[in-house]
């Protein structure tokens, strides 16, 4: 099982997933908590429990860890791809 996990380089592609997940939710809690954008609306809601920067946390907690896994299976899924036709085109020769 190791071997297909290196093989289809799956530690990589989750460092890399990880790293996209982090950077993209960093950059919108950032614009979201700073009121980056010219058109903010104003704060009319009520937040149970917590204010909304709590709230918008985990909810970029959330979308780090999505982004994440989805960059990730993508990139693995790639790699397959390409170890199968290098399978094929070896077969042919």
């Amino acid at each position: 099982m190791l071997v297909l996990l290196e093989s289809l380089a799956f530690y990589r592609n989750v460092r890399i997933g990880a790293a996209v997940g982090a950077s993209v939710a960093l950059a919108l809690y950032l614009v979201r908590t700073f009121e980056l954008l010219p058109w903010a609306l104003v704060e009319v809601r009520e937040y149970p429990l917590f204010g909304p920067d709590v709230w918008f946390l985990l909810l970029a907690f959330v979308l780090a860890a999505t982004l994440g896994l989805l960059v990730a299976i993508l990139l693995t899924v790639v790699a397959a791809v390409r170890g199968v036709r290098d399978v094929k085109r070896e077969r042919r020769d």
